[in-house]
C-alpha cells in the first residue's frame, strides 16, 4: 500500500520505513482507542518505532522504542508518556510515564572466554501502569516480565578457563506495596566467584565458591555477608554387589553483620560450619521383551554438628524432586542442622517401540526424612524439622502419546492426612487437547485449593476454539474464564473472545467482556468489546 512519502511494507520486506499495522482497541478502563505505529530506519544499525494511541476518553499515549546494534554492543530503550488518565482510586487525573532500557556490551577482555557488561532500567510513576496498559506495550522487548516488581541492575560477568566471576548492583521496587518506602530493596554491591581447585583430589573434585552482598530492605534492615564454601564431591564407588556409594563434604565460612535484622548480629561475626553426606543406592535393572524396569533404593546420611540460622518461618518446600539435594532447603548462608537419614525408592517401567523411542512408561517415587531429634530452626513448611517428616511421593504414567497423568503428594507422618496434592493430566484425542491441574495444600504445607483447565479443539486448519479457567475452591471463586473462537487463513484472522475476571487491584476492576476481533495481514486489526 503506497502513499506519497509514506510506505506500508509487506511481510517480504526485511527493513523499510513506513506505517506498521494499526489497531482499534477497547478497554473497560481506558475506553476505545486507535493506535497507528510508524517504523523508521535511521541507518544500518539504528531504528525507531513511534507508536501514538488516541482514546475516546480524552487520553493520549505515546510509546517510543529506539534500537541500536553495534559489533560488540546492543542498546534498546522504550519510553512512553500518557496524558489525561484518571485514576478510579484517587479520582484525579495524572500524567503517567515509563522508561525501560537495556544495554549489553562485550568487553572483549584478553584471556577471558567471555566478558560482558549489562545495564538495565525499569521505571514507571504508577504502580498499576503495567497492568492497565498491558495491551499497548506488548511488542516491547524490554518491558518487565513480572508486573509486580521493577528491577534496575548493572552487572559484569567474566568467564575464564579457571574461574567464573560476576559482580554488580541491583535495586527492586515492589509495586504491590503502594507508596511505602518499604517497597524498595537495594543490593549494593554483590559478587559471585567459583573455581575448581582440583578435578582429581582424593578420587573426587574440590571446588571453591565465594559470594557476598550488602542487602538493604524494608527501609532500615541491612545485612552484609561474605560467604566462602569449599566442597568435596567423591567419585561413585561401586562394590561387587552393585551398591553405589559417594561422599560429600561441605565447609562454609560466614562473615556477617546486620542492622535491625534478627538473623545477624549488629557486630561483625565469623562462623565456620560444615556438613557431611554419605549417599548409598542400589540400582537394579530388569530386561523383558519390549519392557525395561528400574528399581533404585536410596539412602542419604547427613550430619551437621553446628546450629543453623533461625529459618523456621521461611517458605521452603520439599518434594521428591529436591529431597536428595545436598542443599535441599536452598540457603546460601547456613546448612541444615542436626543428624538426618533420607530414605527413598525410585521405580520406573518403560516400553520402547521399534525405533527404540520410549512411548509408554510408569514412574513412581517415594522419600522421607527421619532424624534423632526435632530441629526448631528448619522451615516448618518443609516438615524436615520433625523427627519424622512427611512422606513425599510422585506418580507419573504415560499411557500413550495421547494420554499422560501425573500426581505429586505429601502424606503426614501419621499416614492419615494428605497435606499436599497436585494432580495433572494431559489428553490428546484427534483434534482435542485438554489439560487439568489440581493443587490442594493444608496443614503445615499451606492452605490453598485450586483447579485449572485449558482446552483447545481444532476443527480444521482454519477454525479452532480455546477455553481456559481457574477456580479457587477454597473461597468458591472462579478467578477467570477465557473462551476464544478463532478463524485464520493466510491474510485474515477473525475471532470472538469472552473474558471474565473476578480479581480487583486498585484501578483494575472485575470485568466481563465479549470481544470481536479481526486482523487483516499486514494491514490492520480491529477489536470490539461489549461489556
Amino acid at each position: 500500500m503506497y502513499f506519497p512519502k509514506f510506505f506500508h511494507p509487506d511481510p517480504t520486506v526485511i527493513r523499510q520505513s513506513g506505517l506498521l499495522k494499526p489497531s482499534l482497541n477497547n478497554s473497560s478502563i481506558l475506553g476505545s482507542s486507535v493506535t497507528i505505529p510508524y517504523f523508521m530506519v535511521l541507518n544500518e544499525n539504528k531504528d525507531f518505532t513511534f507508536k501514538p494511541s488516541l482514546f475516546d476518553s480524552n487520553i493520549q499515549m505515546i510509546q517510543n522504542e529506539f534500537r541500536q546494534k553495534n559489533n560488540k554492543s546492543e542498546f534498546i530503550v522504550d519510553f512512553g508518556f500518557v496524558k489525561g488518565f484518571k485514576s478510579s482510586v484517587s479520582n484525579t487525573k495524572k500524567n503517567l510515564n515509563h522508561l525501560f532500557t537495556k544495554f549489553n556490551l562485550d568487553l572483549d577482555l584478553k584471556d577471558f572466554i567471555s566478558s560482558e557488561m549489562e545495564f538495565s532500567i525499569q521505571k514507571t510513576n504508577n504502580d498499576s501502569y503495567l497492568k492497565i496498559f498491558d495491551n499497548y506495550i506488548t511488542n516491547s522487548r524490554v518491558r518487565p516480565e513480572d508486573f509486580t516488581t521493577l528491577k534496575n541492575e548493572i552487572k559484569i560477568s567474566l568467564d575464564h578457563n579457571d574461574y567464573n566471576f560476576t559482580t554488580g548492583i541491583e535495586s527492586y521496587e515492589n509495586l504491590q506495596e503502594g507508596n511505602k518506602s518499604d517497597k524498595y530493596q537495594y543490593i549494593l554491591p554483590y559478587y559471585n566467584f567459583d573455581k575448581v581447585l582440583s578435578g582429581n583430589f582424593l578420587k573426587g573434585s574440590l571446588t571453591f565458591t565465594s559470594n557476598g552482598r550488602n542487602d538493604l530492605n524494608n527501609t532500615n534492615q541491612l545485612k552484609s555477608n561474605v560467604i566462602n564454601d569449599i566442597s568435596y564431591r567423591s567419585q561413585n564407588f561401586i562394590n561387587n554387589n552393585g551398591i553405589v556409594n559417594s561422599l560429600n563434604v561441605d565447609l562454609k565460612n560466614l562473615n556477617s553483620i546486620g542492622k535491625n535484622y534478627s538473623e545477624y548480629k549488629s557486630s561483625p561475626q565469623m562462623e565456620v560450619t560444615g556438613i557431611l553426606s554419605l549417599d548409598t543406592s542400589l540400582p537394579l535393572v530388569k530386561n523383558e521383551k519390549n519392557y525395561k524396569s528400574y528399581l533404585t533404593p536410596k539412602i542419604s546420611l547427613r550430619f551437621n554438628p553446628n546450629d543453623m540460622k533461625n529459618n523456621s518461618s521461611a517458605n521452603k518446600k520439599i518434594d521428591v524432586g529436591n529431597i536428595f539435594n545436598l542443599n535441599r532447603l536452598g540457603f546460601t548462608d547456613t546448612f541444615e542442622s542436626g543428624k538426618s537419614l533420607t530414605l527413598g525408592l525410585d521405580y520406573k517401567k518403560e516400553k520402547s517401540n521399534e525405533l527404540n523411542e520410549i512411548n509408554k512408561y510408569f514412574e513412581f517415587k517415594l522419600a522421607t526424612v527421619i532424624r534423632n531429634k526435632e530441629e526448631n530452626f528448619i522451615p516448618t513448611i518443609s516438615t524436615l524439622n520433625k523427627k519424622s517428616s512427611n512422606l513425599f511421593g510422585s506418580l507419573e504414567n504415560k499411557f500413550s502419546d495421547q494420554f499422560k497423568i501425573g500426581y505429586n503428594f505429601a502424606l503426614d507422618n501419621d499416614y492419615n492426612t494428605f497435606e499436599y496434592n497436585n494432580l495433572n493430566a494431559t489428553l490428546l484425542f484427534n483434534k482435542l487437547k485438554t489439560e487439568f491441574n489440581f493443587i490442594k495444600e493444608n496443614g503445615e504445607m499451606g492452605d490453598s485449593n485450586v483447579l485449572e483447565n485449558s482446552t483447545k479443539y481444532i476443527f480444521n486448519n482454519n477454525n479452532s476454539i480455546t477455553f481456559k479457567t481457574r477456580r479457587n475452591r477454597k473461597i468458591s471463586l472462579t478467578e477467570y474464564y477465557d473462551l476464544v473462537y478463532e478463524y485464520k487463513n493466510d491474510c485474515l484472522t477473525a475471532g470472538i473472545k469472552y473474558k471474565k475476571t473476578y480479581y480487583e487491584d486498585r484501578d483494575i476492576k472485575p470485568l466481563e467482556d465479549l470481544l470481536f476481533t479481526i486482523t487483516l495481514f499486514p494491514l490492520t486489526s480491529y477489536e470490539y468489546s461489549s461489556n
